[in-house]
């Protein structure tokens, strides 16, 4: 696997594609262009729901944290098969939020690859937490868990979020039920 960036002139430095596939785990922000605010609705959630939900069904991906800000979108996905490719993903979502929204976003995410180290499950909810509570820092709530605008998208299971206690277990059976399923069907009989 290749370390070196992808880098065009005004978009920021990209790492080589294959660190976007597969298993990747990548923590994305979508900023909206000139951080324009009053998008930030019901309605939008629930288009931004449906546009996340089709596009981990097409690229084999799971979100367990998103939150949605006034200004720009957090979002953590985590590949489950070897096809899932999250830049294509990107690609497949950006014009559809774009859509919904009453202004576009800006012409790049900034995007973030955890490294094994970031991935270990400690370190992971620890990042999905520090996620979780930007409203609280950011003086929109008091706690981060309830925030409306907060949620995680696992295709089948529409009830399941991360402000729930027994959240965890319950996505990592989830997560390690469909990698297995992955796994078992790419081996030739």
């Amino acid at each position: 696997m290749s370390d070196h960036s992808h880098k065009s002139a005004g978009y920021l430095p990209r790492l080589a594609p294959e660190f976007y596939q597969g298993d990747a785990v990548v923590f994305w922000t979508h900023t909206v262009k000139d951080r324009v605010q009053g998008w930030l609705t019901q309605e939008f959630h629930a288009g931004f729901r449906e546009a996340m939900i089709h596009t981990a069904v097409r690229e084999s991906l799971l979100c367990p944290i998103y939150v949605l800000m006034p200004d720009h979108l957090h979002f953590v996905w985590m590949g489950i098969g070897a096809d899932s490719d999250q830049k294509r993903a990107t690609a497949f979502l950006r014009p559809r939020l774009n859509r919904l929204l009453a202004h576009p976003l800006q012409h790049q995410a900034h995007d973030h690859v955890l490294r094994e180290d970031e991935r270990t499950r400690g370190a992971f909810v620890s990042t999905c937490a520090y996620i979780a509570d930007n409203p609280a820092r950011a003086g929109l709530t008091t706690d981060g868990n309830t925030w409306p605008f907060l949620g995680s998208i696992v295709p089948g299971y529409p009830d399941l979020a991360p402000t729930v206690p027994e959240f965890w277990d319950c996505y990592w059976q989830i997560y390690n039920g469909l990698k297995t399923q992955s796994h078992l069907g790419k081996i030739p009989s």
